[in-house]
């Protein structure tokens, strides 16, 4: 049987593809797992994502971008995941969304309440890759047939594409930084505050490099400011690529500044990134006649890991890299200091 489209005149056949675009919301305070989501969907076609971090902003989020499933989480501050799953559901706006819950248990106790309280799915987090898409897009199409009932549906997809297209160029000029494409240090300040709470919360190693390019007034003044800002590019691109696991996070931290964050990581962890960094920084090859370290452009990294206790503030960790920058660059450049 043919499937149906939407025309002025009611359905027909033969729907394109871009008729089943799919919104996912994902409401969940862990940082970690909202990017590695993202990520598994980045490259999916016609899926579109948003994530939500509070769940007090989970209905109001789900209201205003209207997605085709949600994926919940079961535990967050403020607000169980059970209960705002029965909140959706008592919305006339949110009812029929299709709601997947994420858990860390597989226990048939906290199943039964999930699907009592109105979910539809449920998997153990962080779910493989093809079955988190696949239960998706068939959660998402069967709602998106329930949609297309509703004579509204035409215009509810005008609005929705309207608000995520703001949505997503909000997104990218806040949390993207101009020149190189990366994270800005809004978005990193942001990722950071975020993850020191996790790693708080369960007392997990964090790490971070913060990585300065050496004698780039120099370079500036011998090359011009418009061979700086293509090399800064092409070293953003080698940092972000040296972000290995999905929760990795890169970002401009301002000037010739750049920074890593670097959850569940210890120390030799982080001395081995910052290691490949700087050599694969190196190996780019960026004729840098102004210095005296090296023929080419090279970085200093300060490398610095914590596990952050009771009293301690973000900043701390920051402050820790930013010394082992220093001693990098006092060592002569071209090179990685540890807190080892």
């Amino acid at each position: 049987m043919k499937s149906l489209e939407l025309t002025e005149n009611g359905p027909g056949p033969n729907r394109s593809e871009e008729d089943y675009k799919i919104m996912v919301l994902l409401v969940d305070d862990q940082a970690i797992v909202g990017e590695a989501i993202r990520r598994a969907l980045m490259n999916e076609p016609n899926i579109d994502f948003h994530f939500c971090s509070r769940a007090e902003d989970a209905m109001r989020t789900a209201e205003q971008t209207r997605p085709t499933v949600i994926l919940q989480d079961l535990v967050m501050p403020g607000m169980d995941g059970l209960t705002l799953a029965r909140q959706y559901r008592a919305n006339p706006i949110t009812s029929d969304i299709p709601i997947i819950v994420l858990s860390s248990k597989e226990d048939p106790e906290i199943k039964r309440d999930a699907f009592a309280s109105g979910v539809n799915d449920y998997m153990v987090k962080l779910p493989d890759r093809i079955e988190l898409i696949a239960r998706i897009r068939y959660h998402s199409r069967s709602y998106i047939n329930l949609l297309q009932r509703d004579a509204a549906y035409r215009a509810l997809r005008e609005s929705q594409q309207q608000l995520q297209q703001s949505n997503f160029e909000l997104q990218r000029l806040t949390n993207t930084d101009g020149l190189t494409g990366i994270a800005n240090r809004r978005y990193f300040d942001d990722y950071l505050s975020a993850e020191w709470r996790r790693a708080k919360r369960e007392q997990l190693q964090l790490s971070m490099l913060i990585i300065d390019v050496d004698n780039f007034k120099l370079y500036n003044d011998g090359y011009g400011h418009v061979a700086g800002d293509d090399a800064l590019k092409q070293i953003a691109r080698t940092i972000d690529s040296g972000t290995m696991r999905p929760a990795d996070m890169s970002a401009r931290f301002g000037g010739e500044e750049f920074a890593v964050i670097l959850p569940s990581t210890d120390a030799q962890g982080a001395l081995a990134s910052a290691q490949k960094i700087c050599a694969d920084i190196e190996n780019l090859h960026l004729a840098h006649a102004g210095s005296v370290i090296s023929e080419w452009m090279t970085v200093s990294i300060g490398a610095a890991t914590l596990v952050p206790q009771q009293n301690e503030e973000p900043i701390q960790l920051i402050k820790l890299a930013d010394q082992c920058l220093y001693r990098a660059k006092q060592a002569g450049k071209n090179q990685v200091v540890s807190d080892i």
